[in-house]
């Protein structure tokens, strides 16, 4: 009992720690949501890298044309001329001639051989780009950005300090079901890890802003070439240069997706075992953390429901794991809270969506522990019908391409 006891307080004291993150980041993102939007709007040039059908795909593709932003091009880019993906283009260039529409051009890209194919794809996009920008932005074709995204994503690049700015995803079940809702709970404990510290922030692909120059004296090209995740690797060029990404909460960007119990396994395990290879001292502080968690917590419940069983006292540990819980769930509030002011056009989605962040996030640290495992055995993982075998971080080998057109 005693052993439990100690890690108990030690999980607990983690808990605090995660409670006053949680604080710290609901204060942040209430401060920089006050602010204006800025006038720093010079031409972007903003990359949609497409593979297959996303889910709400048009919908997503018609948030890109509606930008409030004065000028910018959109550079759609994709591996083959007949990607499913490339009708759905037309169809929505189509529908947005009537309204002001930013330039807009396809590149065909064709099949990477020595990268992602992602990668690839944004190497070729970056080639295109128009001579007048000055600030490249890169976004997903499962992101559905607001308004303003765009506006509110170039503005901390007017210092010219900044080495990038960033967003994050935010999933939000569009049917429901118990795999969709987990995954939304899985995801948004990374979102609460950004914030002030500008040092400690990293860039997701779906939602990031570079000037042109910066881009171009990290060597970015070079630095691309081998490699199967854009982001990863331009968190780690930006910290060798030393240059901060700021954390732009209104870049937070909602997914409305549905996922099965297979797809969330593989999308989680994916986004593991790329961290494994690209960031491995995070892969190990999820490893640590959840062996810890998940053998208190529900070794935990094990133990009180055992004491129950043989008449012993079982009060002390149902405490302790009361406390727990509730220390979580009063983060998962927190974020709730912040979440809601960044994306208030899906208040009444977020407010459907709550029980399950307050309810689930012990099962999601169970999975992350799950992730993490499989991470430490194996290399291989299948994104968008392509299989890759993750060498090392500037080394990625395509073992097969059997499903050409995954959504």
């Amino acid at each position: 009992m005693w052993v439990f006891y100690f890690f108990a307080a030690v999980v607990i004291w983690q808990g605090f720690m995660s409670l006053a993150g949680g604080v710290r980041f609901l204060a942040y993102v209430r401060r920089e949501m006050a602010k204006p939007r800025g006038d720093f709007t010079p031409f972007v040039s903003l990359i949609a890298p497409c593979r297959g059908l996303d889910q709400g795909l048009k919908e997503n593709l018609s948030a890109l044309f509606r930008q409030d932003y004065p000028a910018y091009q959109i550079i759609f880019v994709t591996d083959h001329a007949d990607d499913p993906s490339v009708a759905v283009i037309e169809e929505v260039r189509r529908e947005n001639e009537d309204v002001r529409s930013p330039l807009v051009r396809l590149v065909i890209a064709g099949e990477a051989t020595e990268s992602g194919q992602k990668v690839h794809n944004l190497l070729a996009a970056v080639s295109e780009v128009d001579e007048k920008s000055v600030v490249l932005a890169f976004t997903d074709t499962d992101a559905r950005p607001s308004g303003d995204w765009l506006r509110r994503l170039v503005a901390p690049l007017a210092d010219e300090r900044v080495g990038a700015a960033t967003g994050y995803r935010w999933f939000i079940p569009a049917r429901g079901g118990l795999a969709s809702h987990l995954r939304a709970v899985w995801n948004a404990s990374i979102a609460s890890a950004l914030g002030e510290n500008g040092e400690k922030n990293f860039c997701w692909g779906g939602a990031t802003g570079i000037r042109r120059a910066t881009f171009e004296e990290l060597g970015m090209r070079e630095l691309w070439r081998g490699t199967l995740s854009d982001d990863f690797a331009l968190m780690r060029a930006l910290r060798g240069a030393s240059r901060s990404i700021y954390f732009v909460p209104a870049c937070l960007t909602a997914s409305v997706e549905d996922c099965s119990l297979s797809e969330l396994l593989e999308f989680t395990t994916r986004q593991l075992k790329i961290t494994r290879v690209y960031a491995k001292h995070f892969w190990l502080a999820v490893l640590l953390g959840s062996i810890l968690f998940v053998s208190v917590f529900f070794g935990g419940l094990s133990l009180v429901i055992a004491r129950a069983a043989l008449g012993h006292t079982y009060m002390l540990p149902l405490l302790l794991l009361s406390l727990i819980f509730l220390l979580g769930a009063g983060k998962a509030h927190l974020r709730l809270l912040a979440v809601r002011t960044a994306l208030r056009a899906y208040d009444a989605e977020l407010r459907r969506g709550a029980l399950a962040h307050l309810m689930l996030w012990p099962l999601t640290s169970a999975l992350y522990l799950y992730n993490a495992l499989c991470a430490l055995f194996s290399r291989r993982i299948n994104w968008r019908g392509i299989t890759y075998e993750l060498k090392s971080p500037n080394e990625t080998v395509i073992m097969d391409r059997s499903e050409k057109h995954a959504g």
